[in-house]
């Protein structure tokens, strides 16, 4: 058994002679105030360039905040709990207190990843999600990803309007649960991943403008609001000790960076990458991975271990719903020339005219392995991105779903799955939050009129039907409805799901290192034969059809999987798929 404990420049850290240091970066105030319940207030020591900081008589669980030059008392941006919400005091934690039960775990490495995308909130707590992990470990996934975390306004939320990055969100659990969880996973064999967010805050409990002004780039806006500044160097700071954080004290596996293309100063994946690198222990795998509109190649090329797949995502939503509005559109012209693309060079967009932006998006990634590409059907985003957020069983046909589904969990791009999408979950993933007041009724409004441009949605009367996502009742309808895992329909996803991932552990996975492109050829609409070499000499080929004609093929050797299971030599069926694995020549 071993604590883990990683010290931060900022915020409050135990000494080993029991006192706490506390330390805030607070360039817009003259004066800082450590206030501690039950104690006077004390002055914090300035070194004039910002910082404040004393070292005070408390030790663990002792609450306490800041009083800023303007009287006000503010909570630690870098605290590590917050009990009574973003509103409240932050909390002193003591990393140590926690003994890890499998402190040798090193992690995976990244060919054998089958992502599990879920949400804690949805999932019951950090508990709810233990209790899972028998299931998902027997069903062959190795990696859970989480929403964000971190505390946020209210009690419920997608986790992307969070305010204080180092403290957990305190409806999901303490801490010390969101340890247990990690290390209940490490114990199966399971990787957990973190999605961060540093492009922006939330709009409630976000502090930092009123004695950190030098944190926000006015000048840089955004959909989100004012820029971040990263190329201060307390900023960046910041952040990259957020990822070192979660990797070296809560022995989180990897991080996803939401919005990466947000980031204005590029250098500072750089400079997080070389931390990370120069922090870890010897031999353990940590994985970094993006999300990242402008499909910037390099990044992956420069040592990033994988990116989102939004172009493999939109370009197979097109062919499964015929959807082409808002960014479908950028994948409505030619969507099987786009997934063609995809198998062989990963990206779409690599540098061409982005028509729902009218900018340039994407640089050249035809030279990357397969395995740097992170393909999905449904994510949070693609679903709970929708008015009324359907799952894509509800959009597309079963059959052609299915042909999809073998794509994704036997192609050589990294699989991830959506929480339930294992089961054929049909229950909306809504967008949901918990504010209250005019600021409840500005979201609620402005969700909706975002769908006004949609020609569905034209009506006022249809809009109107949107759900709120403030209301309990939102959040309570996403919650995956885990009695349909017992239904005929269920049950046959499921073993569909445990059939694939068995069949991609046996040979797909074990061959995966360096998988790069051999070739794509376009069958007809919606039909793609691709191949790719693979370690040991071998030649993955896949035959997908998600059309309902069908086309003649040359039949391939050393079949692996058919969908349909009946079919006719040398013909590829309406709504099919076939994989077969040969040793090159």
């Amino acid at each position: 058994m071993r604590a883990f404990h990683f010290r931060k420049t900022f915020g409050a850290e135990i000494l080993d002679d029991g006192r706490t240091v506390f330390t805030l970066w607070a360039p817009s105030s003259e004066d800082v105030f450590l206030k501690i319940d039950g104690m006077q207030n004390q002055k914090m020591h300035s070194d004039g360039l910002g910082h404040f900081s004393i070292t005070a008589s408390c030790s663990a669980d002792a609450r306490y905040c800041f009083c800023v030059s303007d009287g006000q008392c503010v909570p630690d941006p870098a605290s590590r709990s917050q009990p009574d919400g973003v509103l409240g005091a932050s909390e002193v934690i003591d990393p140590k207190q926690y003994q890890w039960q499998h402190p040798e775990w090193q992690g995976r490495p990244w060919h054998e990843a089958v992502i599990y995308e879920l949400h804690a909130g949805l999932l019951g707590g950090y508990d709810g999600i233990c209790r899972q992990l028998d299931e998902l470990a027997a069903l062959g996934i190795t990696a859970i990803e989480l929403m964000p975390i971190n505390s946020f306004g209210g009690t419920r939320n997608w986790g992307y309007d969070g305010v204080l990055p180092y403290a957990t969100a305190v409806s999901y659990g303490h801490p010390n649960k969101l340890k247990h969880l990690i290390d209940a996973a490490h114990a199966r064999n399971i990787m957990v991943i973190l999605d961060v967010v540093y492009n922006h805050f939330g709009p409630v409990g976000n502090f930092l403008p009123i004695y950190a002004d030098d944190f926000f780039d006015h000048d840089q806006h955004s959909t989100w609001g004012i820029g971040i500044h990263f190329n201060k160097p307390d900023v960046r700071d910041f952040f990259i000790e957020n990822v070192l954080y979660w990797i070296m004290e809560y022995r989180f596996d990897g991080v996803r960076i939401d919005a990466a293309s947000a980031i204005s100063d590029h250098t500072w994946f750089g400079a997080l990458q070389e931390r990370v690198q120069t922090t870890i222990e010897p031999g353990r795998h940590v994985h970094l991975i993006l999300e990242n509109e402008n499909n910037d190649a390099g990044l992956l090329r420069n040592g990033f271990t994988a990116q989102w797949n939004d172009d493999g995502h939109n370009a197979l939503h097109v062919l499964l719903t015929g959807e082409h509005e808002g960014y479908y559109k950028m994948f409505s012209k030619d969507p099987t020339e786009d997934m063609a693309r995809v198998l062989a060079e990963g990206f779409v967009y690599q540098g061409q005219i982005n028509p729902y932006s009218g900018k340039n998006r994407g640089m050249p990634s035809d030279d990357l392995p397969a395995t740097k590409f992170i393909l999905f059907l449904q994510n949070h985003d693609q679903t709970g991105n929708r008015a009324f957020g359907e799952r894509l069983l509800v959009l597309a046909k079963p059959e052609a779903v299915k042909a999809a589904y073998a794509l994704l969990l036997l192609s050589p791009m990294i699989p991830m799955i959506f929480m339930g999408e294992e089961w054929g979950c049909i229950t909306p993933f809504y967008f949901f939050c918990d504010f209250h007041g005019e600021l409840a009724e500005r979201i609620k409004e402005g969700r909706r009129n975002e769908f006004s441009q949609f020609s569905t949605f034209q009506d006022e009367t249809i809009r109107k039907q949107i759900p709120d996502p403030n209301a309990l009742s939102t959040f309570e309808a996403s919650k995956p409805d885990r009695s349909l895992r017992d239904t005929d329909s269920g049950k046959a996803w499921l073993a569909l799901t445990h059939h694939l991932l068995a069949l991609r552990k046996k040979w797909i996975i074990p061959y995966l290192h360096h998988a790069q492109s051999a070739g794509v050829k376009i069958i007809g609409i919606g039909a793609i034969c691709a191949r790719w070499s693979l370690d040991n000499k071998k030649l993955l080929t896949i035959f997908i059809n998600l059309s309902d004609k069908e086309y003649e093929i040359i039949e391939p050797h050393s079949l692996i999987y058919t969908v349909p299971d009946t079919r006719q030599a040398g013909v590829l069926p309406a709504f099919s798929f076939v994989a077969s694995l040969e040793n090159m020549p």
